[in-house]
């Protein structure tokens, strides 16, 4: 799941899109992202509001765990506020950073410890962190389709 802004989110669903993986979640009523509509190829339902935070707690909701990417070792802006509706909703959350060198191998194991079946990704957009897509895209790709160990420091 996710929300379909540019960067962490557009990573994600593009990941599950190249596996073959089902994908969906949330967005704003009207598809927008920062760099305008939402591309149909991504399979989100709009919300009944054009808000990012309808979207954002929807898909905290529905969703069974949320990761939570930065390229900053503290979340701002819509990431913190993902993170604070995991918090008060008390759904299972994690914050990877790039800054604080977290590896594959800690978001596989959130991910099969907790039997998640349904992952919310949501992170930085790209005019925030430039450079999140990929990293995120890289990430994705060693915790989930990775056919070794996955402890290689992604995105370093």
């Amino acid at each position: 799941m996710s929300g379909g802004q540019t960067g962490a989110d557009r990573a994600a669903l593009d990941v599950a899109i190249r596996h073959g993986v089902p994908h969906g979640g949330w967005c704003p009523s009207d598809r927008r992202a920062e760099d305008g509509p939402i591309d149909a190829r991504y399979l989100l339902t709009p919300t009944p509001n054009v808000t990012y935070a309808q979207r954002t707690e929807w898909n905290v909701r529905d969703s069974d765990g949320t990761v939570v990417f930065t390229l900053a070792l503290h979340a701002t802006g819509g990431s913190r506020y993902t993170l604070q509706v995991a918090q008060d909703l008390g759904r299972p959350v994690l914050h990877v950073s790039r800054a604080a060198a977290v590896s594959a191998t800690l978001v596989r194991q959130f991910i099969t410890a907790r039997a998640l079946r349904r992952l919310n990704i949501a992170g930085s957009r790209e005019s925030v962190e430039p450079g999140i897509y990929a990293w995120v895209e890289l990430l994705l790709e060693e915790a989930l389709f990775a056919k070794g160990d996955g402890t290689r420091q992604a995105g370093r």
